[in-house]
């Protein structure tokens, strides 16, 4: 499967603060005067010209956004965005707000901001209102939901890599019925959550913010969402970040080989600290220990790990989610090295813990949110993908000689798409976004999710981009690596300064 865009330190983040919905009050906030509306769009005046409704919730203020289901039919059915909003501190010095989206596609831009302490340095957190939404199709903005989370289970937890004829005619079973599940149960949403339409969404959320350009922060799928945001209001797009790249133009085999890669670099950096921690349950060097692993999910294959909790038996599926997830940041690598040691002892939860964390799996069962079902929706309308199990045993050879750890991982996950029941409306290609302002892009160097490359590709498209680098492990960079991207990061968000072309950090 495409592994989720999602910046593993605000999930946890996120998880940390309440999931509790907003409710309003009967004594809202003043609103502020609304930003300009884009001229042509004329038919959506109601939407542009609409006030937020602050209340008081947990961490901060929270409202919601009316917006039509259909662009193209604004008189018609709408669906209702939520909104939160974490004040500027110094509200003498307030320069706007901040809105701020961490990836997916799926994530929750509500829980996201509701941990604005950790997500913007102080200066920032002083002076903008760092406002998250929940973009449509996800947590609080009119679900998707595909399957019942027993079904979800048993779809996350299949075979991930088939291996023969067999094999891959049950993943094309298992993929189109979970597609065929999600167009019977999600209804007309299905067809109207793609990445342009939340950029759509976007800008109406700016006009009622009473900013007239966007100030943004999005990390990894949320560049995607920023670059289409600039492609589509050029005018709006004010001083924008994109941190951990997604190129728009990639083909299905270049995502997966790219993301292989990605994957695969991380992969042997925490291969290279087990063999030198002296906990790693191989021994041995770093080949020796990627060896072990590789052995194991084979292993797990073919005989799964029963969980003594309840929770599904420790599959291939299931431990893979787990691995990746540590791959995400290099702080978990000590806890995925001692959830492998406890697999080859027999115990698999702590390893079943980080795929828990990967799904937004609670241990009852229960999921705290949408995003393993809403990636597909989106993805899905965002760019077509095929039906035919000729095309990924195709492309396999491919895949799994650039990235021979997750390659083969990487092939089948969009084949999901391939059985959509409604029609992309987008397509891969680049994004230049003539006439927006300079546009930061971040990319870390062994970035596992958002391999480097990406970003390279992304601010050579971009008409105006400047290309700031971390020399690092793990996903994304601002935030969560050192002093000098922050620093940059904030210069152009206070300044309008933009780093040194080439800097790195």
């Amino acid at each position: 499967m495409r592994l989720p865009l999602i910046r593993a330190v605000a999930a946890a983040v996120s998880a940390a603060v309440a999931l509790t919905a907003c409710s309003l009050t009967s004594e809202p906030f003043t609103p502020s005067e609304n930003g300009a509306m884009p001229p042509g769009r004329e038919a959506l005046t109601r939407f542009y010209e609409q006030k937020l409704v602050w209340s008081d919730c947990e961490g901060g203020q929270c409202s919601d956004l009316e917006v039509p289901l259909d662009y193209a039919t604004p008189d018609g059915e709408t669906i209702r965005i939520a909104v939160f909003r974490a004040p500027a501190r110094k509200a003498g010095s307030r320069r706007g707000s901040l809105v701020v989206n961490p990836g997916g596609p799926g994530a929750s831009g509500v829980d996201y901001a509701r941990a604005a302490d950790y997500i913007v340095t102080p200066q920032i957190r002083n002076v903008y209102d760092v406002v998250g939404f929940d973009p449509r199709g996800v947590a609080r903005s009119a679900p998707i939901d595909c399957v019942s989370d027993r079904g979800l289970d048993r779809f996350l937890g299949q075979d991930p890599t088939p291996d023969d004829t067999a094999e891959q005619r049950e993943f094309a079973a298992t993929s189109k019925a979970f597609a065929t599940e999600c167009g019977r149960t999600a209804g007309p949403l299905l067809g109207h959550v793609s990445t342009r339409e939340a950029a759509q969404d976007m800008d109406v959320l700016r006009a009622a913010l009473g900013d007239d350009q966007l100030t943004y922060l999005g990390k990894s799928y949320g560049t995607f969402l920023g670059a289409t945001y600039a492609e589509e209001f050029p005018e709006q797009a004010g001083r924008l970040v994109l941190d951990g790249a997604v190129a728009p133009d990639l083909t299905s085999e270049q995502f997966a080989i790219g993301q292989g890669q990605g994957f695969d670099r991380a992969t042997r950096q925490w291969a290279a600290d087990c063999a030198d921690s002296g906990e790693c349950p191989w021994n041995g060097d770093a080949d020796n220990v990627v060896a072990g692993l590789q052995t194991l999910l084979t292993r797990l294959d073919e005989t799964p790990l029963p969980l003594s909790d309840g929770r599904p038996d420790l599959t291939e599926g299931w431990a893979s989610l787990g691995v990746a997830q540590a791959m995400y940041d290099q702080g978990m690598w000590a806890a995925l090295t001692q959830a492998l040691r406890d697999v080859q002892n027999g115990d698999g939860a702590a390893l079943m813990d980080l795929a828990d964390q990967y799904a937004e799996r609670n241990a009852d069962g229960t999921y705290s949110g949408n995003i393993m079902e809403a990636i597909y929706a989106v993805n899905c309308l965002d760019s077509a993908e095929s039906a035919s199990l000729d095309h990924y045993r195709k492309m396999e050879p491919a895949v799994t000689k650039a990235a021979p750890i997750w390659g083969e991982f990487m092939v089948w996950g969009s084949m999901v798409c391939g059985f959509w029941p409604e029609k992309a409306t987008g397509k891969a290609g680049p994004i230049a976004a003539k006439g927006a302002a300079p546009i930061l892009v971040v990319g870390t160097t062994r970035d596992p999710a958002t391999p480097y490359e990406w970003a390279q590709r992304l601010a050579g498209q971009l008409d105006q981009a400047t290309l700031l680098t971390y020399d690092g492990d793990g996903h994304t960079a601002y935030m969560r690596s050192n002093n000098c991207v922050n620093d940059a990061v904030d210069r152009y968000w206070l300044e309008g300064t933009l780093p040194a072309d080439g800097t790195r950090c």
